[in-house]
């Protein structure tokens, strides 16, 4: 009789970059956008309150990061209210981005909110 078996598997994403800074989470809407993954960088549309992927050429308030989102969303058909990070400790390399944003593009706005940003080693 084995006393060990494997009942699954788990690979760490390397999303949360350390225990420094408390973790904070918060329940956002996230506008009708389609799919979204964890560690998504977020900015809120001022006119609506919801959430969207943070773009640094938006002029609707979402050139603004403030969230991070905490697990994979379906915004495909609706609006879907989330659990994102609103401070915390980030691997600025695990972060998802809008098309041409980086880090260094957000990395000052999410400081405003809590949110910091370092380099993880990989593993």
């Amino acid at each position: 009789m084995s006393l060990y078996s494997q009942i699954g598997d788990y690979t760490p994403d390397n999303l949360v970059a350390g225990g420094d800074v408390p973790i904070l989470l918060k329940g956002v809407t996230i506008a009708r956008s389609g799919v979204l993954k964890r560690g998504s960088v977020l900015g809120e549309v001022t006119a609506t309150g919801k959430a969207v992927l943070a773009s640094k050429s938006a002029e609707d308030g979402s050139q603004v990061a403030k969230y991070i989102l905490a697990d994979d969303v379906d915004a495909t058909d609706a609006d879907v209210v989330a659990q994102c990070y609103v401070s915390g400790l980030f691997n600025r390399n695990a972060l998802i981005f809008a098309e041409d944003n980086t880090a260094a593009d957000h990395e000052d706005s999410l400081r405003q909110y809590g949110i910091f940003l370092k380099d993880n080693i990989p593993y």
